[in-house]
C-alpha cells in the first residue's frame, strides 16, 4: 500500500492542540479501517515556524488519506503520494 502526505495548516495559536489533532487522526484512520478500508496513520511532522503539519498515511489512495484527515476535523491543503526510505546507507 502506498504512502500519502496530507499537508494541513496549524497556526501558532493552535500548537497546543497538536496532540489532540493526532488523536483525532488516529481515531479517524481506525474508523475507516473498521468500515473496510485499511488506513494506517504512520506519523506526523509539525513545522511550527511555517504553521504547517504533514500527516503521513499508508492508504489505498490519496482520496482515502484526505477522508481520514477530514474525518479528524482537519482541512487538507494538499495530498500527495510519498516515497519513503529510512536512514542512510554506508
Amino acid at each position: 500500500m502506498p504512502n500519502y502526505v496530507v499537508e494541513t495548516y496549524l497556526s501558532r495559536e493552535e500548537t497546543r492542540e497538536r496532540r489532540a489533532r493526532e488523536a483525532r487522526v488516529r481515531a479517524a484512520a481506525a474508523k475507516l479501517t473498521r468500515e473496510g478500508t485499511t488506513v494506517r496513520f504512520e506519523f506526523v511532522i509539525h513545522v511550527p515556524e511555517d504553521e504547517t503539519s504533514f500527516y503521513v498515511f499508508r492508504a489505498p489512495s490519496a482520496h482515502h488519506s484526505a477522508l481520514t484527515a477530514q474525518g479528524a476535523g482537519l482541512d487538507p491543503i494538499r495530498v500527495v503520494e510519498a516515497l519513503m526510505s529510512k536512514g542512510t546507507e554506508q
